[in-house]
């Protein structure tokens, strides 16, 4: 296959391992910064183009920060106009950035979750705190990232005021219940076509209740249960992700799902567990090449596989 990484830089540590894997199993790829990339939007011959030069791929895996849904959402959506196999889809990528849709969608299919509230109005305080059981309890900001925007509250006076400080910045915010069980532990679960293909546990750092490995946390093996792993392939499921990192928090009431990331990182979880993450990716992007192409020589694809 020829693959197109979208990403910023081909030095970063997940971007280099996924063109090395690509390359080691006889793929032409390119790395190429989507913010680059410019559209020629019609409907008789979209393009993409970048530095004046019309792309072509048989499949990109897209590699969009945080910072940059929306246009790196568009470049992806390009791709999928233009019948590219798209290695988790626009739609998907764009669903998983949005805690509050997330949850909604994680919610209506049951799957576990901390209890959560949200509201607009710094009149519903009280009520807000009241459904998550009281303090301590976690107010995040639904655009935060790599745990930031994120505040531990450990009173009640101390929720009411970082929630109406939020508010008073127009910011949107949840708030939820904080799993003290869970002693600053998470489990990130990587899922890649329907199933985990590794697993590393997340320890913060002394005095930090926060895990992320960007907040001085540090990556540990771990070994999962089946419930555990069960809960994870559902939430990367729901949110129709082919890739996804699960964050999992181990709850007295079991496994809930803290986060669905579309563009996890891959150097603490293959460092940790020693599994080549970037191998089995590509692995499922050939399985889902080799099923489209099939589908073309028996006349049953009509051109497209993705929702834009």
């Amino acid at each position: 296959m020829n693959i197109g990484i979208l990403s910023r830089g081909p030095e970063l540590y997940s971007t280099r391992r996924l063109a090395e894997a690509a390359a080691k199993r006889g793929h032409e790829v390119r790395v190429v910064d989507y913010l680059r990339c410019y559209m020629n939007i019609t409907s008789r011959h979209p393009k993409v183009i970048y530095a004046g030069e019309e792309l072509n791929f048989d499949a990109v895996i897209p590699r969009i920060g945080a910072s940059y849904t929306f246009y790196g959402g568009a470049v992806v959506r390009q791709f999928e106009t233009m019948h590219t196999l798209t290695l988790n889809g626009s739609v998907s990528i764009i669903r998983s950035r949005d805690k509050l849709r997330s949850l909604q969608l994680l919610a209506r299919e049951g799957i576990g979750l901390p209890v959560t509230s949200f509201a607009h109005s710094t009149k519903d305080i009280d009520g807000l705190i009241d459904i998550v059981g009281g303090a301590p309890l976690v107010v995040k900001l639904i655009e935060g990232t790599q745990g930031s925007g994120v505040v531990l509250a450990e009173t009640r006076k101390a929720g009411e005021s970082v929630i109406s400080a939020f508010r008073q910045l127009d910011a949107n915010i949840l708030v939820q219940e904080f799993v003290k069980e869970a002693d600053g532990e998470d489990i990130r679960a990587l899922v890649v076509g329907g199933e985990v293909v590794a697993s590393m546990m997340r320890k913060a750092a002394e005095g930090e209740f926060r895990s992320n490995l960007h907040r001085g946390g540090t990556a540990l093996p771990v070994d999962i249960s089946e419930e555990e792993a069960q809960t994870a392939v559902n939430a990367a499921r729901v949110m129709g992700l082919d890739v996804a990192g699960v964050d999992l928090l181990r709850s007295k009431n079991g496994p809930v799902v803290m986060e669905v990331n579309s563009s996890p990182g891959l150097e603490g979880i293959e460092g940790s567990s020693g599994v080549d993450v970037a191998d089995a990716i590509v692995a499922y992007l050939e399985k889902r090449h080799a099923e489209r192409e099939g589908k073309r020589s028996a006349g049953q694809w009509s051109g497209s596989d993705t929702v834009l």
